[in-house]
């Protein structure tokens, strides 16, 4: 017998129907709740799929409030520097589609906004996101559709924040051994601390 899940009544019968203030949050715009929490977040998680639905979600970064508000329907993301594979980016071109997670250093709510996204190469929206070290090759311009505040309950499973949680680097092998165990590259294999001098060159 399948222990799979496999429709969607299988899968509702084992959880009551949402209500209350799990379905009244759900805006299609950016309130000011929202606007100021994307004002204080570095940290956002971009998912997207490709057109066969094969799902991803890369992180990005920067100071806070990296990702603009142009308006209250309207997010930009400025693409930095990375390893230029460019999944994320294939993407949204595949299917016009985003969401983003956003995180505040601290605090156990997250931000969740879905919508249509396309890559932009706007002058406006390029000057927008620029900062003091370069102006983005391109910005994702996320068209809100869905925008709610996600509860603290994953983060407080996980104590993510909390500095008794903050795991020794040590714990893993360098980012070097590990890249060439798993690509079988031959040539000297980089320290960490080199890895991390590259990656500050590039930021």
């Amino acid at each position: 017998m399948s222990t799979a899940i496999t429709s969607l009544a299988a899968l509702r019968a084992l959880y009551p129907e949402p209500a209350g203030r799990a379905v009244l949050k759900q805006l299609d715009h950016l309130d000011a709740h929202c606007a100021r929490f994307v004002a204080l977040s570095p940290f956002v998680v971009l998912a997207t799929s490709d057109a066969e639905g094969r799902a991803d979600a890369s992180p990005r970064g920067g100071l806070p409030g990296f990702v603009k508000l142009a308006d209250a329907r309207t997010l930009l993301l400025p693409d930095a520097p990375g390893n230029n594979r460019l999944d994320s980016l294939e993407n949204i071109i595949g299917t016009g589609r985003a969401g983003l997670l956003f995180m505040i250093p601290g605090i156990n709510e997250t931000l969740r906004v879905n919508g249509k996204a396309v890559l932009s190469l706007d002058p406006a929206d390029i000057a927008a996101c620029a900062d003091e070290r370069r102006a983005p090759a391109l910005v994702i311009r996320l068209s809100v559709e869905e925008a709610f505040l996600h509860c603290a309950k994953a983060f407080m499973r996980s104590g993510l924040w909390k500095p008794q949680s903050q795991v020794a680097r040590d714990a893993l092998p360098s980012m070097g051994r590990m890249m060439a165990d798993q690509t079988s590259m031959a040539g000297p294999v980089e320290t960490q601390e080199e890895t991390e001098r590259r990656y500050a060159a590039s930021l």
